[in-house]
């Protein structure tokens, strides 16, 4: 069963969200994205927070790729916010969801329509044989779409990860950071300090 994050989570997280946006760090929103294989090796890339609310984080991502393989084979994830002028990491533990086609529908419509061209155009992780061949892609991609809305590929969409969980880490002096974890269990939520 899914239980939803209690709102004094989502408001730490969004607190820190804040700062970091106000610190001007760029891309304040990239986490890294961990999922492992069908034979259970790991792997690891930097993907962007689209959406944050009691339910999880959104990521979206063409369901082809090789994240998007490894999430259909084993929906297991961990994603990592480094805010390093703040001193602050939000660390994430849980699993994935697809999110429902008019959210994925919704966000792909707020896209640039490069961005949705590309969404298109890209064959993501496959081996490309020359930067000519992408160019090529998009040129068709655009001619196809001219003068129109560009529609939301099948083979694209996001996915809402439903965390287990959740560790706030504070940067202190002599390394005696502030690790405060929230972990989901049979009876809901439990809150907890951690040793640095």
């Amino acid at each position: 069963m899914t239980i939803p994050m209690t709102p004094a989570m989502l408001e730490r997280f969004q607190q820190g969200f804040e700062r970091a946006r106000q610190a001007d760090i760029p891309e304040a929103n990239a986490m890294t994205l961990a999922t492992a294989g069908p034979q259970g090796r790991p792997s690891a890339r930097t993907v962007l927070l689209k959406d944050a609310d009691l339910g999880g984080f959104v990521f979206y991502t063409n369901l082809n790729s090789r994240k998007g393989r490894h999430l259909a084979d084993n929906p297991a994830v961990s994603l990592v916010f480094w805010w390093r002028e703040l001193a602050e990491q939000v660390l994430i533990d849980g699993h994935v969801e697809p999110v429902s086609q008019v959210e994925a529908d919704a966000y792909f419509a707020s896209r640039p329509r490069g961005s949705q061209i590309g969404a298109w155009a890209s064959l993501q992780s496959q081996t490309l044989e020359s930067r000519q061949d992408l160019l090529d892609r998009i040129t068709e991609i655009e001619a196809r779409y001219e003068g129109r809305e560009v529609p939301r590929p099948e083979h694209w969409s996001g996915f809402r990860v439903r965390p287990r969980r959740v560790e706030f880490w504070y940067g202190r002096e002599y390394r005696l950071h502030e690790r405060i974890c929230y972990e989901l269990g049979e009876g809901g939520w439990q809150e907890s300090l951690l040793y640095p």
